[in-house]
């Protein structure tokens, strides 16, 4: 019974204990809480209210960001790169390869001449390209030509930038200047095979002097620069089928005129001392004019790379061409036939490139390639002009083919890259008018040059030094030593 009691009065006092400790914890709780309430909102204040600047403020960030200019475009390293190699690729065209190409064609003794021409004619035009050439080609606006502003390139730097085809894409200018430059250098070396082995080396060098700077520079500007006469009435020519072969071809043949024939032409075997320096010569034009048409894209891009194809498959299909034309008309093809078939595909796709597709490229290679066979064969000797290297009928007829060619394959139903509403009819009509234009210019300021050039040293050497051979009488050296 006391065991009971003593485990009755044990169980109550445990009760009685919980009870109180509850209590305690109850009237212990209201304490705490007011002490965490104030500080809750105290944390969270600062993060509501930077929400509310931060949206009140949104509005005039985007208005400032609207007003502020948009961040110059700066040249992408591909491009630059791209184009740095394709200047390289058309000094290699002329320096060995036009040199080389012409070199082989011509007799022994004169071969040295050749080359000298070649190398000195376009290192003339490089330097008076950079004097002022550059800046009255593509130096601002007008109409036959820009102005001086940056003539000896004044004002342009490293920071300075060119244009594209693409909006908002620029290059450095100072490549854009090389770039260029080599195209005049080539379009002045192209004219000398007209009149090679017996032209003064002193005549040739101020004939370039005056036709660079009064038709070169000035049909360059019509055709590729701002403002120009012939891009205005809508020419299209995409890396210089008329601005570089025409103008060269129609030039030469002048020279060839106002010259003469060599001595024993017709009457004395006058064939190339060596093809196969004419096949090498050949096979670096073929190369490097990759540098010319796919670089005037101007850019690493698509447009590049269909100049690059149009370019590898107009030039194979002229030689094929021109070979096949050869088994028809003399039974055989020669390898001197191949080697003339690839320029002339060469300089056919030329104006094209970079605007048809490849199915019409094949069509004006194997047209480029027929017809300079007939321009070399059949239009010379109805010219009757003494064309010493064919410059007329590769580069001429060429680039006429290639220029008119151009107006046809443009159009989007031939595979071309014109707009839905391209009409042919009025773009060959276009097209042959800008030649017509470029042609006159070209052989009225040849003629006033080669008539200056005879009046201040005379325009042929001797015919003791044209027997002789122009590389001892004009050079004092051989090309072969026996």
């Amino acid at each position: 019974m006391k065991k009971f009691l003593l485990s009755m009065c044990v169980g109550l006092g445990l009760l009685l204990g919980a009870s109180a400790a509850m209590a305690q914890a109850t009237d212990a709780a209201p304490a705490v809480a007011p002490m965490m309430a104030p500080e809750a909102p105290a944390a969270v204040a600062p993060v509501v209210d930077a929400v509310a600047m931060a949206v009140a403020a949104a509005p005039a960030a985007e208005a400032a960001a609207a007003e502020a200019p948009a961040a110059e475009p700066t040249p992408h390293k591909g491009d630059v790169a791209w184009m740095l190699v394709a200047t390289l690729l058309v000094v290699m065209m002329v320096i060995p390869g036009l040199a080389l190409f012409y070199g082989g064609l011509v007799r022994s003794k004169n071969m040295l001449s050749v080359l000298m021409q070649v190398t000195v004619v376009f290192s003339l035009v490089i330097v008076l390209w950079t004097l002022y050439g550059y800046s009255l080609a593509f130096g601002g606006e007008g109409l036959i030509i820009a102005n001086l502003d940056k003539a000896f390139l004044m004002g342009i730097t490293m920071d300075s930038v060119s244009n594209t085809f693409t909006e908002g894409v620029v290059i450095p200018e100072l490549i854009f200047v090389a770039f260029q430059a080599t195209f005049a250098g080539i379009t002045c070396a192209i004219i000398v095979g007209a009149f090679a082995e017996r032209i003064k080396f002193s005549a040739v060098l101020i004939f370039t002097t005056i036709w660079f700077t009064f038709s070169y520079i000035p049909v360059a500007h019509m055709v590729w620069g701002s403002g120009g006469l012939l891009i205005g009435m809508g020419k299209m020519d995409f890396a210089g089928g008329t601005v570089v072969h025409l103008t060269a071809a129609v030039a030469a043949l002048v020279g060839a005129y106002m010259i003469g024939k060599r001595v024993g032409y017709g009457k004395e075997a006058m064939a190339p001392h060596s093809l196969p320096l004419t096949l090498v010569g050949a096979a670096l034009l073929w190369v490097g004019w990759f540098g010319f048409n796919a670089g005037s894209a101007l850019e690493a891009n698509s447009n590049a790379t269909l100049a690059f194809l149009n370019t590898l498959i107009a030039t194979a299909a002229a030689v094929l061409a021109w070979c096949l034309g050869e088994v028809l008309l003399k039974g055989k093809a020669s390898m001197l036939g191949a080697a003339s078939g690839a320029v002339a595909g060469l300089v056919a796709i030329t104006p094209a490139c970079g605007y048809v597709g490849p199915q019409g490229a094949i069509v004006i290679g194997l047209a480029g390639g027929f017809l300079c066979l007939w321009g070399v064969n059949g239009l010379k000797k109805m010219l009757g002009a003494d064309d010493t290297l064919d410059v007329f009928g590769l580069h001429g007829v060429g680039g006429i083919v290639g220029g008119l060619l151009t107006g046809v394959f443009v159009s989007p139903l031939l595979g071309g890259g014109g707009d839905a509403d391209f009409s042919i009819v009025s773009q060959v009509s276009v097209q042959a008018l800008s030649m017509l234009v470029a042609a006159v210019w070209a052989g009225v300021v040849a003629f006033i040059a080669f008539k200056v050039a005879d009046m201040l040293v005379g325009l042929r050497v001797t015919e003791d030094e044209e027997r002789e051979g122009l590389d001892i009488s004009s050079h004092g050296e051989s090309a072969y030593n026996r």
